[in-house]
């Protein structure tokens, strides 16, 4: 086989593959492969057509724009065709632009516009006299999707320019993009509707533009950007690019405000890297950059090429997505005791560093994207974001890819790992003991509202559990000035003092003693109402699921999980070995709680859904603890009350049909008040 022949079956194998990545990125709006990996097997096939000319054909992905319109929209030939922009990944790239520009300019510095890449779905909007009457995507660039209904749904597009003398027609060249606060938003509902959750914000939109049922689209929250335009008939006169946004945006069409001018290939970088600092921040996903000749007379001059302007080009910022393999999958146990898979992965380098580990959160989403050992995968990295894997690639599955199996027992330290009703996350059980979680039990312990040890705070507490000083938390009581005074920072004085304040906290409260233990879901609050109810440690030790249940603040999950924490050996040791130390308090006799039977609250089930307009979740629900009342994470028939904010999602709906009464933020407060009436 002779190079010639070996070249030309892999262009036809490239371009099937890129139109099969096509398809399904921009028809079927379900993204197989990253960005990265698509503009990789792009630039192959762009090389090897430029070194054997005779392999081009007319359905290259090369010598077209996008995909291909779906067949439910009508067509919408587009005036003047909506091109794609050339891309530049290196310094050099832009370097190498800047004097093709300068060259075909003779040689005079440039000034750019420069402006964010949106990782959007472009559009063309058109303006008859001021009014808009068609809208359209980009398709393949000479013919797109006619959407006219659906981007009137889009409330930052103006129907009516406010522009005093519009031109006789405008084409409107801009991006459909979702936010990624109401993406998440929107994912949230997905989720507690039971429905599919979308892959990231602007696969989200090109869905939400497609829906054949505007209704549908109006309820998706997308947004739109303009950043240049198409045809015109009747003047906007300007002189450059910076000069015509503005003026779009004084006709109500909304403009980035983050773009500006910069002068030659220095000042463009020079955005570029504030740009890339400010991402990760910024409310909207971009992948880069555009730099484009600011005066329009220069951008004529410098005309087109094939299937870009060559007066402008998109500088990508280094990729966020990439292809990976999954090696294995480990668990790691968090300082809360919370077990979370994690993928082992073939190294691969993305969003400028290696990454070699990717977080799969909890089992049910292992489950949920199928992600099994052996797998390829699309792992995606954004600023200093935790590495995650964000889906498989199924037609790369090899034939012995082995499933994941969540452990039953904590890998670091061999107790039972518990995951409780409603809940996504395993957690261990053994928070006395094990090795992952001991730095923060010990600082929880030393905590202010806990046993209170003045001194033993982060620095310390690292130093030791790091030199082995520390192995549970009765060694606390075992610490002498000689072992304290040799750690970094801490002379004989301030250890003489710290051992005073351990020695000091040994007299404590038992609703002290049972927060400094904890158990989790056990507040303070909680472990007041338990030591009250209870009055001693022993009674409280020898309840069983109905007796926690009788406590004012104790529901069926609190419940769990302080008999889960009770029935590791382990814990129970510590317990007893902190009592051998010396830690004592006043037991008293059990005290019924006064004015439950009077009380509105007491006793009642509520459940918190939506944001509140003055108060935190956290907040309403220690005021209704406070006063008696359970928070429960879901509807019932049990519930009595459902608090709403601002983006209510399922609960509302459930109950609704149950006929729960249903408490806005001031109706709660109003219950409150009333409740402290009745109970004085």
């Amino acid at each position: 086989m002779t190079v010639s022949t070996g070249s030309k079956q892999r262009a036809a194998a490239l371009r099937e593959e890129l139109n099969r990545h096509n398809y399904a990125y921009y028809v079927l709006d379900q993204p197989t492969i990253p960005d990265a990996e698509y503009d990789k097997l792009f630039r192959e096939l762009e090389a090897l057509e430029r070194e054997f000319p005779e392999f081009v054909v007319m359905d290259s992905p090369t010598q077209r724009i996008g995909a291909a319109p779906l067949a439910a929209f009508v067509s919408a030939q587009h005036r003047v065709p909506m091109l794609s922009l050339n891309n530049a990944f290196s310094d050099a790239d832009i370097y190498a632009f800047d004097k093709r520009v300068r060259d075909a300019l003779d040689g005079a510095e440039i000034d750019y516009y420069c402006e964010l890449k949106f990782d959007g779905l472009a559009v063309n909007l058109t303006y008859e006299h001021g009014i808009f009457v068609c809208g359209a995507t980009r398709g393949d660039g000479a013919t797109g999707e006619d959407v006219t209904a659906n981007l009137r749904t889009i409330k930052t597009i103006p129907l009516k320019l406010s522009d005093t003398s519009p031109p006789k027609l405008l084409e409107i060249r801009g991006e459909v993009i979702m936010f990624k606060q109401d993406f998440a938003s929107m994912n949230r509902r997905q989720h507690e509707a039971g429905e599919k959750e979308f892959v990231n914000p602007r696969n989200a939109a090109a869905g939400a533009l497609r829906q054949l049922d505007p209704r549908m689209t109006a309820q998706r929250p997308l947004r739109f950007f303009a950043y240049g335009i198409g045809d015109q008939v009747g003047a906007m006169p300007t002189e450059t690019h910076g000069a015509l946004l503005k003026k779009l945006s004084a006709a109500s069409l909304p403009v980035n405000n983050l773009g500006r001018v910069c002068r030659a290939a220095e000042g463009v970088l020079e955005f570029y890297r504030e740009i890339g600092a400010l991402r990760g921040s910024l409310p909207y996903e971009i992948d880069g950059v555009v730099y484009k000749v600011d005066r329009l007379e220069y951008q004529n001059q410098l005309g087109f090429v094939s299937r870009a302007p060559r007066f402008a080009i998109a500088h990508k910022f280094p990729a966020q997505e990439a292809l990976t393999e999954v090696i294995d999958i480990d668990v790691q146990v968090g300082r809360t005791g919370a077990l979370t898979p994690v993928a082992r992965l073939k190294p691969v380098f993305v969003g400028g560093v290696t990454v070699t580990n990717a977080t799969l959160h909890n089992e049910d989403e292992v489950r949920r994207k199928d992600v099994r050992i052996g797998d390829t995968v699309t792992v995606r990295r954004a600023g200093d974001v935790i590495p995650e894997v964000v889906g498989v690639v199924l037609e790369r599955r090899p034939d012995g890819a082995r499933e994941f199996v969540m452990p039953s027992l904590c890998p670091v330290c061999g107790s039972r790992a518990v995951r409780g009703e409603g809940e996504a996350v395993s957690r261990c059980t053994g928070g006395l003991v094990c090795s992952a979680q001991r730095k923060q039990a010990v600082l929880h312990f030393a905590s202010r509202r806990a046993m209170d040890i003045e001194g033993l705070g982060e620095k310390v507490v690292d130093q030791l559990v790091d030199a082995g000083l520390i192995r549970s938390l009765a060694d606390i009581y075992g610490l002498s000035v000689q072992q304290l005074a040799t750690l970094e920072r801490m002379g004989e004085k301030s250890a003489a003092n710290l051992v005073a304040g351990i020695e000091k906290s040994k007299r404590t409260t038992l609703q002290r003693f049972i927060y400094a233990l904890g158990i989790r879901n056990v507040g303070e609050a909680t472990a007041r109402a338990l030591a009250r109810h209870f009055g001693g440690l022993r009674a409280l030790l020898d309840a069983d699921l109905e007796a926690l249940q009788q406590v004012s603040d104790v529901g069926p999950v609190v419940a769990q999980a302080i008999l889960d924490f009770l029935a590791e050996p382990h814990n129970l040791t510590v317990i007893d070995a902190l009592r051998g130390h010396g830690v004592v308090w006043q037991e008293m006799e059990p005290i019924a709680r006064a004015g439950v039977a009077s009380s509105k609250i007491g006793g009642a089930t509520f459940v918190l859904t939506g944001a509140l307009p003055n108060l935190s979740r956290d907040d309403a629900k220690a005021r209704i603890e406070a006063a008696g009342g359970k928070v429960a994470g879901s509807v019932s028939k049990k519930t009595n009350y459902v608090v709403v904010g601002e983006e209510a999602g399922s609960k509302l709906a459930k109950a609704n049909e149950l006929n729960i009464p249903i408490l806005d933020e001031a109706g709660l407060l109003a219950l409150l008040q009333d409740n402290e009436r009745a109970v004085s």
